[in-house]
């Protein structure tokens, strides 16, 4: 089973960065989720017409269902209480516009294009989660 995650994963990771170049190519535009899902929203002063938004935003739970069926569902232990991840996602939704993208659109699409602003996003999204993850593990001495 080991295996067939990693073959997964690796798949995964070729499929995001082939239609991120492909987006990038053939529109011109660039694969970021938060962008995208904000266009499908309608909340989005820019970016791409409606129905490709809203085709993208789509298909995001669509290849997560596709992969459940294929592999089964993983097992999933959520151990924080619901106000606390509502709030981490106005938090996530926050930094994204404060942010101007997302880690997929800074860290996949940005930093193919070599974009000093993903870069330093990126490096901050990456300092953030390490910083993170040793607090709660080794400060705070949660699991």
């Amino acid at each position: 089973m080991t295996f067939q995650i990693i073959a997964f994963a690796v798949l995964g990771g070729l499929l995001i960065g082939s239609a991120a170049g492909l987006l990038m190519l053939l529109s011109g535009r660039i694969a970021g989720v938060s962008g995208m899902t904000a266009a499908a929203l309608r909340i989005a002063d820019k970016g791409p017409p409606w129905s490709q938004a809203a085709a993208f935003t789509a298909g995001l739970p669509l290849g997560a269902l596709t992969v459940a069926a294929l592999l089964g569902r993983p097992e999933v232990t959520i151990t924080s209480s619901v106000p606390v991840l509502a709030a981490g996602g106005v938090l996530v939704g926050f930094g994204t516009r404060l942010g101007n993208g997302c880690t997929s659109g800074h860290g996949v699409c940005g930093l193919a294009r070599l974009s000093p602003r993903s870069l330093a996003a990126t490096a901050t999204f990456m300092a953030a989660g390490i910083a993170t993850v040793y607090v709660v593990r080794h400060v705070l001495g949660a699991s």
